[in-house]
């Protein structure tokens, strides 16, 4: 996958480097009138992923609500400085994440009923090399280990009962893909419970749309579910013997094995240094 090269930001509250000093906007909604006056123009040429990166910084950030109707290409297009066929593209790339609907003779409008935007954020952070999806994947990798390293040490054997559980569901799920994605994901918040940190354990449930793109992108990949299946083993192992050192390794060597396949599945390389 080709690099891109991320744009500087121009503030702690404007990573995209779109926005333009907004005073007296209302917290509940962006009129579509004033919606442009959110954009300015694309200083280098800008590609359909560009634009699209864009606008998915302004959905994330909440600058754009459900329901909203979207500026005209051609506003959007003078906005960013851009080509309409760039917004067009951008437009149907979000269409088709189920992002916003394109309604013909109408316009096009940010879908109501969010609940599933974040995971498909994500996704296409993964899929355009976003700096921040990677530093998201980096931080749950250091989290996860303290997460098992604190589980050793806590673990009563009602909690080792309870992550048995979430494996045998995970290795009874059989082709049933969704449901072995479930018992990983309640493996490892299991894991996050047991540490008893509240704030560990509320950053990691926090980021469980990230747990649910990561599984469900690798998950047609040769030997995930093996793979998965022996990996969280080890963790459990060190977790019944109350190996908080072990647990660590288990779990370091698992998110080492995940972010393989995580980045196979994006066609990504390894980061030298």
């Amino acid at each position: 996958m080709k690099e891109r090269r991320a744009r500087p930001w121009t503030g702690p509250d404007d990573p995209s480097g779109l926005l333009v000093t907004v005073t007296n906007q209302p917290s509940d909604a962006t009129p579509e009138a004033d919606l442009a006056t959110l954009l300015r123009p694309v200083v280098r040429e800008s590609s359909v992923s560009e634009v699209a990166k864009r606008l998915l910084d302004h959905l994330s950030a909440g600058n754009i609500k459900p329901g909203t109707r979207l500026p005209a290409e051609r506003q959007l297009a003078e906005a960013l400085g851009v080509a309409r066929s760039s917004v067009r593209g951008a437009l149907s790339a979000l269409d088709v994440l189920g992002i916003i609907e394109i309604r013909p003779g109408s316009g096009s409008y940010v879908r109501e009923g969010t609940s599933e935007f974040l995971p498909r954020a994500i996704n296409w952070g993964l899929m355009l090399g976003q700096r921040r999806t990677r530093d998201l994947v980096e931080v749950r990798t250091y989290m996860e280990g303290v997460s098992a390293r604190l589980a050793a040490e806590r673990a009563g054997d009602e909690d080792v009962a309870r992550l048995e559980e979430h494996l045998r569901h995970m290795q009874e799920a059989g082709s049933d893909v969704k449901a072995f994605i479930d018992a990983d994901i309640a493996f490892h918040l299991e894991c996050a419970s047991i540490a008893r940190n509240t704030v560990l354990s509320d950053i990691l449930h926090s980021i469980r749309a990230l747990l649910q793109v990561w599984m469900e992108r690798v998950s047609d990949i040769e030997g995930t579910v093996s793979g998965t299946l022996c990996e969280h083993d080890a963790v459990l192992k060190a977790i019944r013997d109350r190996n908080p050192e072990g647990a660590d390794r288990a779990m370091a060597e698992h998110m080492r094995m995940a972010s393989a396949r995580l980045r196979e599945s994006v066609g990504d390389e390894p980061q030298q240094g």
